[in-house]
């Protein structure tokens, strides 16, 4: 793989899920994407329940993890090239290389630095598979093909 393709690969290209206004976080729409309610949101913040909040002035750790949250679902759908329905599938299907658990469930279980790693790595095996480096074995392919 390009060197530049890993260094800057850790973004989605644009904002397939509408998860941005105004290059501000909608952070609701990220926790609705996911079905995540506001106990399950401050227990992987690390903040008390009663103090998530979705407007502005949604406490920095709250904040932090969504970013990173809708970060990596926009890269889920720029891998299934902007499909709002295939990425909702596979956010919520139970996935064997996960240890037989949703993404999900791994959001929720607050395991998305994890979740992060996996998708960052099925993208760059994924990627080099596209660049010729080998055919692609679809039982070994982390996230489902288009």
């Amino acid at each position: 793989m390009a060197p530049g393709r890993t260094l800057f690969g850790t973004v989605p290209d644009r904002d397939y899920l509408g998860f941005w206004a105004n290059e501000t976080l909608r952070a609701r729409e990220v926790a609705e994407f996911l079905d995540l309610d506001k106990r399950t949101v401050a227990k992987f913040s690390g903040v008390a329940p009663a103090s998530v909040r979705f407007d502005q002035k949604i406490p920095k750790e709250v904040l932090e993890r969504l970013t990173e949250i809708a970060n990596i679902c926009g890269l889920v759908a720029q891998f299934f090239g902007g499909d709002i329905r295939k990425t909702t599938l596979w956010f919520q299907t139970r996935n064997p290389l996960l240890g037989d658990i949703s993404p999900r469930d791994m959001i929720r279980f607050g395991r998305y630095q994890k979740l992060r790693r996996f998708v960052m790595d099925a993208l760059e095996e994924n990627s080099v598979r596209a660049d010729g480096g080998g055919e692609v074995d679809e039982s070994q392919a982390a996230a489902p093909t288009s």
